[in-house]
C-alpha cells in the first residue's frame, strides 16, 4: 500500500491490523508520535489525517484515507511551526511525553479556529492528557501561537 506521511509517499506492506502508530514508529522511523495508552484515550499518539486530529494507536494503517502529518512534519529545528515555537517560548514541556500529541491537537484547533477562547482550547485539548499537569502553560502557548499566527 502507499501511505503519504509529511509529504512523502511510502510503499509499505504492514500486517492488516497494524496500527498507524507502529507503521510510523517501526516502519518509517518517525518516533515523535508516542505510545501512551493504546486505547485512544490519552492523545499521545495524535497525528493529522488530512488536517484532522486522529489517534494513531487505534487507526489501522490500511484504514488511512488521506495524507498523514506527524509532529516531524510541522516544522524543523531551524524553522519551528508557530505552535512549536509557542511551546518553547512558554516553556510548556515538563516531562515532554504528551507534547507531540498536545501540539498536534493545538495545531488542528488553530487551523479551524484561529482565535480560540479558553473554552475552545479546553474542549479541543481535553482528550489529550498531561500527567505533569501543565494545562495552564498549554493554554497560554495555544493563545501565544494564535497571536503569532495573526501577526504573521
Amino acid at each position: 500500500m502507499q501511505l503519504t506521511v509529511n509529504g512523502t509517499t511510502h510503499d509499505i506492506d504492514p500486517p492488516a491490523d497494524m496500527p498507524l502508530l507502529w507503521v510510523l514508529r517501526d516502519m518509517l522511523g518517525l518516533t515523535g508520535t508516542k505510545y501512551g495508552c493504546g486505547i485512544a484515550q490519552c492523545g499521545a499518539c495524535t497525528v493529522h489525517m488530512d488536517g484532522m486530529p486522529v489517534r494513531a494507536c487505534q487507526l489501522a494503517a490500511r484504514d488511512v484515507i488521506g495524507d498523514i502529518t506527524t509532529i516531524e512534519g510541522l516544522g524543523t529545528p531551524d524553522a519551528p511551526h508557530p505552535v512549536q515555537q509557542a511551546w518553547i517560548d512558554t516553556q510548556v514541556a515538563q516531562c515532554g511525553y504528551c507534547q507531540s500529541g498536545q501540539i498536534m491537537a493545538a495545531t488542528a484547533l488553530l487551523d479551524t479556529t484561529p482565535d480560540p477562547t479558553d473554552e475552545d482550547i479546553d474542549r479541543a485539548l481535553s482528550a489529550n492528557l498531561c500527567r505533569c499537569g501543565t494545562y495552564p502553560r498549554i493554554r497560554a502557548a495555544v493563545r501565544a501561537a494564535a497571536n503569532a499566527k495573526k501577526d504573521a
